[in-house]
C-alpha cells in the first residue's frame, strides 16, 4: 500500500469499447498455408499492434505507463498497455509518483482459427480500450477500422457508474449518445451493412458490420484468380460469403 498513485479532478464514468475485427482468407495448398503464416505475422505481429495501440492511446489523451507484449507460435500476438492522463512525475519523497489517472487500460489479442475441410482460416482481433475521463474511446474507431484488413466488425460500447456536476446532480452519461455508426466516416459505412441492438435505458450499444463486396482476389495467396476454374472460384466465393454471414450473424446458418 506504500506507492499509491493520487487522484486529480477524477471522473467516475467508466466508458469501455469493444472493438472486434475478422480477417478471412483462403488457404488450401501447404504453400498458401505458409504465405497465410507469413501475411499474419506481418499484418498482427505484436510489433505494430503495439505501434497502433500508441496511437490510440494518444488519441484519447492518454501517456504510457507500462507495456506487455508477447508473440504466439504458429500465429498471434496479445499487448497490454497501462495507462495514465500525464507522464509519471518524481515527487520529493523517493519511489513516490503522482499522477492524474483517468484513464486505465488499452489491451488487443489475437485468436487465429483454421478450418481443414473448407480450408478457409479467420483471424480475429479484440481490442479494448477502457477510458475514465471526458474523451470517450469511441473517438478512435475510423483509426482502427483503417488500421485492419477486416470483413466482419463487431463493437460493443458501454458507459458505467455515475459522476457528479457542480451542484452535485448524478450523470450516469456526459455525452449524447445514439448509435456507435454516428462516430464512423459515412464513406466507411458505405462499404459494410450494418445493424445495432442498443439497451438505452443501460447505456449499452452494439454495432455489427458486414463487407458488402468481396473481391475474391484479395483473399487468396500468390494465385492469380484466372487460374483457377470457374466453378472453383464461384466455390470459394461462396464459402467466403457463407463463413462471413455467419460470423456476423453470430449463429450457424447453413
Amino acid at each position: 500500500m506504500q506507492n499509491k498513485l493520487k487522484l486529480y479532478g477524477f471522473n467516475n464514468l467508466t466508458k469501455a469499447l469493444s472493438f472486434n475485427i475478422y480477417d478471412v482468407c483462403y488457404a488450401k495448398t501447404e504453400r498458401e498455408q505458409r504465405d497465410y503464416i507469413a501475411y499474419i505475422d506481418q499484418q498482427y505481429n505484436s510489433e505494430r499492434l503495439t505501434g497502433i495501440l500508441e496511437r490510440v492511446t494518444e488519441m484519447i489523451g492518454a501517456h504510457v505507463l507500462h507495456i506487455s507484449k508477447q508473440d504466439y507460435d504458429p500465429q498471434g500476438a496479445s499487448v497490454t498497455f497501462l495507462i495514465a492522463e500525464e507522464h509519471m512525475k518524481p515527487a520529493p519523497e523517493p519511489d513516490t509518483i503522482v499522477a492524474h489517472l483517468d484513464k486505465s487500460h488499452v489491451t488487443v489479442h489475437t485468436y487465429p482459427e483454421y478450418h481443414p475441410d473448407t480450408c478457409l482460416a479467420t483471424f480475429r482481433v479484440d481490442i479494448d480500450v477502457a477510458t475514465c475521463g471526458e474523451i470517450t474511446p469511441l473517438s478512435t474507431l475510423d483509426y482502427l477500422i483503417d488500421s485492419f484488413d477486416s470483413d466482419i466488425i463487431t463493437m460493443d460500447y458501454r458507459v458505467r457508474g455515475f459522476t457528479r456536476d457542480i451542484e452535485g446532480k448524478k450523470l450516469f452519461m456526459d455525452h449524447q449518445m445514439t448509435s456507435i455508426q454516428d462516430f464512423i466516416d459515412p464513406h466507411t459505412l458505405d462499404l459494410y451493412d450494418a445493424y445495432d441492438v442498443n439497451v438505452y435505458q443501460a447505456n449499452l450499444f452494439h454495432t455489427r458490420m458486414l463487407l458488402k463486396e468481396v473481391d475474391l482476389q484479395n483473399y487468396l495467396f500468390n494465385t492469380d484468380i484466372y487460374e483457377l476454374p470457374p466453378k472453383t472460384r464461384l466455390k470459394i466465393h461462396s464459402d467466403l460469403r457463407r463463413e462471413m454471414i455467419e460470423i456476423f450473424s453470430g449463429k450457424n446458418i447453413y
